[in-house]
């Protein structure tokens, strides 16, 4: 698999994949409270684009077996005393539980945090979505709390939970990380009977040691 830049003549099969997997993607979609979603992924793309230009988001999409299975989004993009990002993803069902998104987060968050130069990176998940969950639990992101109301999402506010990583907790590389099985245990919500870890103790409590 890999992951590169979106481009504008990507935007056919990504509005193919959108629109022939509504069941799968509809309840995980972002939507406007105060009107219509649009469907133009072309101008959606274009509009990625040009904040790409600005320096506010970078747009990305997965590949799989030399074909476009999905769409990563880096946005919020800050620098200076903030530096820092918010990552979004969606992949093709017939892909999903390969771990493919899994290593294109991994990748992501390895160019934004030793390339791009930034501090820290958040990806915002609802409690339901249990596929996505398994992502941040792969790649050992932090849990930092519940977001009441956060992200318009399928037709009403929905409680997002929230996890990040800053550079100090990879400094070798979220993907060397996961590939040498040296992610930390973590306290998620949705494990029973979990020890509470506090944050300094994230890189010496280690799976596997």
């Amino acid at each position: 698999m890999s992951v590169r830049i979106a481009r504008i003549k990507d935007s056919k099969r990504l509005e193919h994949l959108i629109l022939g997997n509504r069941e799968w993607l509809r309840p995980w979609e972002a939507t406007n409270p105060e009107g219509p979603n649009s469907f133009d992924i072309k101008r959606q793309i274009r509009s990625l684009l040009r904040q790409m230009d600005e320096q506010i988001s970078i747009p990305f999409v997965v590949e799989y077996d030399g074909e476009v299975v999905g769409q990563l989004n880096v946005a919020n993009i800050l620098y200076g005393s903030v530096s820092s990002a918010v990552i979004g993803y969606w992949i093709a069902p017939e892909v999903a539980g390969r771990g493919v998104m899994t290593t294109a987060v991994a990748l992501v968050s390895d160019y934004l945090l030793n390339v791009v130069g930034l501090h820290r990176i958040e990806i915002a998940i609802r409690p339901e979505n249990s596929a996505s969950l398994r992502i941040v639990e792969k790649l050992g992101f932090r849990y930092e709390g519940l977001r009441e109301r956060f992200i318009h999402i399928n037709g009403a506010w929905r409680d997002h939970y929230v996890f990040a990583l800053t550079h100090e907790e990879v400094v070798g590389g979220v993907m060397h990380r996961m590939l040498n099985n040296a992610v930390p245990i973590q306290d998620y919500p949705w494990r029973q009977n979990s020890t509470e870890i506090k944050h300094t103790e994230l890189n010496s409590n280690i799976r596997g040691s």
